[in-house]
């Protein structure tokens, strides 16, 4: 088997690369990313040598380098990762969003049709349902739940996904998509609220929170997302949306307030600031129709993932630290003597 995963630099890219190598010692992983600010060669330098592993960098949005790769790599599926996906960037910036989204979702999509696929997939996130209400703890997303997008960010995703689904249905491309709430854990890119107040914490710096931080998120073990991945596109319906849920739904104050006490941290250090614009206030999903098609069911507690989490932070100082001075970009340069570029 013979896998392209676009946006492997980055947090849950990377996790699924190390998934995938692990799982499969026989499959061949080439893995794609154009290393923005958010994608990092350097987290991938432990598989860099693997026989069954290649990195290209590469935009997902340039055609005639991604029609090259499939040229080359004739691959039997496509996961893709590929995102920009901080929501105040979105805020501050939307187009970028759109172009890498849509038109790269778009771009994958054709040469797929162009060169022949047994699946592309597509992950997305439960932000495309837009949020629930704070005081209905009954009520979470399913696959069938209208799409209601809050900004940006969520919109390029679901016009991604609504063009991922119309290419199965005009083309008969063989699709999946998998929408998948809050993750954490190994890799995260230091602007994310848990790596963020992690590295800040510990460097007894104020720990920003919006508003009241009541905001409610799902929370996902970023390993338990890999897996149900993993099972969608080998066993996952054509043409599906699957959703991945946590169930792990915890206040945006009480993660911070958790992190303060792991790391024996003055709560005095959290800072209240202004609320982000058109800020989310409950994400909540119902993953029974993974579980009941494909037996997927979280396996990671949030009071275990948030400890693991944490202690890999602390294990792994030297990767966030040279993220948050810069230096992960130079990281690039010096590899760039051995490896590809596309396009």
């Amino acid at each position: 088997m013979n896998i392209i995963v676009t946006g492997g630099a980055g947090f849950i890219g990377s996790n699924f690369v190390f998934h995938m190598l692990e799982k499969y010692p026989d499959y061949r992983i080439v893995c794609v990313d154009a290393l923005t600010y958010a994608g990092n060669l350097s987290t991938l330098k432990s598989v860099m040598d693997n026989k069954n592993f290649r990195f290209v960098k590469l935009d997902i949005c340039d055609r005639e380098g991604v029609y090259k790769l499939f040229e080359e790599e004739h691959p039997d599926m496509v996961v893709n990762f590929a995102a920009e996906s901080h929501v105040d960037r979105s805020i501050e910036n939307p187009e970028i969003f759109l172009q890498t989204n849509i038109i790269g979702t778009a771009v994958l999509m054709d040469a797929c049709r162009k060169y022949g696929i047994k699946r592309y997939h597509q992950v997305s996130t439960d932000e495309v349902y837009g949020d629930l209400p704070l005081d209905r703890p009954d009520l979470f997303f399913h696959e069938d739940t209208p799409i209601h997008t809050s900004s940006p960010y969520s919109t390029s995703k679901a016009s991604a996904d609504l063009l991922v689904m119309a290419y199965h249905r005009t083309y008969g491309l063989p699709v999946t998509v998998s929408r998948c709430s809050n993750n954490y854990g190994p890799y995260q890119f230091p602007e994310k609220l848990i790596p963020l107040m992690i590295a800040n914490a510990l460097a007894d710096k104020k720990l920003p929170v919006y508003g009241e931080g009541l905001n409610v998120r799902d929370w996902l073990y970023v390993g338990d997302h890999c897996k149900a991945i993993d099972l969608i596109i080998h066993k996952g319906t054509v043409g599906e949306v699957y959703n991945i849920g946590g169930h792990n739904e915890m206040k945006n104050i009480d993660i911070v307030k958790l992190i303060c006490e792991n790391l024996q941290k003055p709560e005095s250090l959290i800072e209240h600031v202004t609320d982000r614009k058109g800020h989310d206030q409950r994400y909540a999903i119902d993953p029974t129709k993974i579980h009941n098609e494909l037996g997927w069911l979280p396996e990671t507690m949030f009071k275990d993932g948030i400890k693991m989490t944490i202690q890999w932070y602390l294990d792994n100082k030297e990767w966030w630290e040279n993220i948050i001075s810069g230096e992960y970009q130079n990281y690039y340069n010096e590899m760039y003597g051995k490896k590809e570029v596309i396009g």
